[in-house]
């Protein structure tokens, strides 16, 4: 097992993306913190990672809150003894064309895929620097290179990528790998309640826009996810991944 008795936190993990870095992480052996805003979903999570003989534990709470992501730490540490893999996956989305946008949508979106990831960043940090080991894995997008309507989202996704390399550059020489992971078109729950004549269009474009003439699924990020957090990707760090089906070729 590539994550055997490995203890990670997955923020944003209730559905989609996160839920399926969580899954795939504990059929590795991981010891999983199931963070995310909806208790319902944490709660799910958890039990299906239960009900296949692993160990979660589910914290609620909002990453935009340094207290919340502090407490998915020490509730870490609390019940399996440390933190070694963070997943800084939680993210949101408050899309609007540029000149329409407004000061709560530019902040909330900022507050948690921006500051979110930092504060993750920071508070798992510091366990992983004091024991000289861990795994911090970012979940950047393409969005990073800009796109209509999200300005919001694309300064927060870019932000992310200066971060991995900011934070791989200075943890490097305590044993701490940060990489960052940019996701293309996934078939998640988010996409999959756009409206219908949306989903149609973009199906029609996806010969022109995705090489591999596919939407990627959760499954395509976790494996991604999944070396970057084992012990495989060791000499790997500072890097951004596309996994995007060759979109932004």
């Amino acid at each position: 097992m590539r994550l055997k008795d490995k203890v990670a936190i997955v923020t944003g993990s209730g559905r989609g993306i996160g839920e399926g870095i969580v899954l795939r992480f504990a059929e590795e052996g991981a010891k999983l913190i199931v963070n995310d805003v909806n208790e319902a979903d944490a709660k799910s999570v958890v039990e299906k990672v239960k009900a296949s003989g692993g160990k979660a534990v589910a914290v609620i709470g909002s990453v935009a809150s340094r207290e919340a992501v502090q407490k998915m730490v020490d509730t870490a540490i609390k019940e399996f003894g440390t933190v070694d893999i963070i997943v800084n996956n939680a993210g949101i989305t408050r899309d609007v064309i540029l000149h329409k946008m407004t000061d709560e949508q530019w902040d909330q979106v900022i507050a948690v895929n921006l500051t979110g990831v930092f504060y993750g960043i920071q508070c798992a940090g510091r366990v992983m620097r004091e024991k000289g080991y861990g795994k911090i894995i970012n979940i950047s997008s393409t969005s990073a290179l800009g796109n209509v309507g999200q300005i919001n989202y694309s300064a927060s996704k870019a932000g992310v990528i200066g971060m991995t390399k900011t934070a791989a550059k200075e943890m490097g020489s305590k044993g701490v790998n940060v990489n960052a992971i940019a996701p293309g078109m996934i078939w998640t729950d988010m996409m999959k309640s756009m409206p219908p004549e949306t989903i149609k269009q973009m199906d029609a474009m996806l010969p022109y826009m995705v090489p591999m003439n596919r939407k990627g699924s959760p499954l395509d990020i976790a494996n991604l996810a999944l070396f970057l957090a084992s012990d495989e990707s060791s000499f790997i760090t500072g890097q951004v991944i596309f996994c995007d089906g060759g979109m932004k070729i």
